[in-house]
């Protein structure tokens, strides 16, 4: 529920082919005002069915199937509206979304883009066939493989970054960031320029993003700010006050009760 609204989740019944890709379908009648809370996967939203949702961004609104980078959201600043919404949304690990979107999650700037400034055609053509599938199991496959085709013919990132990534990742942002660049044996000025290049954000600011996003969803569970804070790497309760604030614009106490936060046990179970 998200005020009068009914979310309707589905999830796939098996893992993408690729590793990296996760996706859940939403299916949503009336979607009033929803706060986007930044995340440190690269979001792909593909919108198919009579609606069409809204995305509001620093003044500026994208209809339509849309990608947002890691982290975009922050203070916030992205808004999600619309009736009769059904979409099918795509996490894409920083790592192959160079590869998947044709595009480094550096060139979004930092804003929410039409994914028909990307693929052009090819997004109007995903968004018909999505629309002609009865089924979200279908639906999923269809994605799959549309995904896995363009990750195959795409440009990988670097092995260094993608190894500075998974530390961040597998460690939950509680990594000794000035120590990844000696540990794959580069200078710090090339891991630096490399990661925030191919990735679309710096080493400290994504090590950040990963350490707000546990923090968030602990925060949802039921847990207490100063049990997360203390648990989750932060110097004190208003260390993480100000991060929490710095990303969703809000207090922790608010966060708790996020709608966009809600539902991700139900659409992302295994995250």
């Amino acid at each position: 529920m998200h005020g009068a609204a009914v979310w309707q989740v589905a999830c796939p019944q098996r893992p993408s082919r690729v590793a990296g890709i996760t996706m859940a379908g939403f299916r949503v009648r009336d979607l009033d005002a929803l706060r986007m809370v930044p995340h440190p996967a690269v979001t792909l939203l593909l919108e198919f069915g009579t609606g069409s949702p809204v995305m509001d961004h620093a003044g500026r609104q994208q209809r339509g199937s849309v990608v947002a980078g890691p982290g975009v959201g922050s203070g916030g600043a992205v808004w999600a509206r619309g009736q009769n919404v059904e979409c099918v949304q795509v996490r894409l690990s920083p790592v192959i979304a160079r590869a998947v979107l044709g595009a480094s999650p550096a060139d979004l700037d930092g804003a929410v883009v039409a994914l028909d400034d990307l693929w052009g055609r090819e997004a109007s053509r995903i968004r018909e066939r999505l629309g002609e599938v009865s089924s979200w199991d279908g639906r999923f496959a269809l994605t799959d493989a549309l995904l896995a085709r363009r990750h195959e013919a795409g440009a990988p990132v670097d092995p260094e970054v993608a190894w500075a990534w998974d530390r961040i990742a597998g460690g939950r942002g509680l990594v000794r960031i000035d120590g990844l660049a000696a540990e794959v044996g580069w200078s710090r000025k090339r891991l630096w320029s490399r990661f925030r290049s191919q990735l679309g954000l710096p080493p400290k600011r994504a090590a950040k993003l990963v350490r707000f996003d546990h923090a968030a969803h602990r925060l949802v569970a039921g847990e207490g700010a100063a049990r997360v804070a203390v648990e989750g790497g932060y110097a004190d309760q208003s260390h993480l006050h100000r991060d929490v604030m710095a990303f969703t614009g809000v207090t922790p106490a608010s966060v708790a009760g996020e709608p966009f936060l809600a539902v991700d046990d139900i659409a992302w179970p295994s995250a």
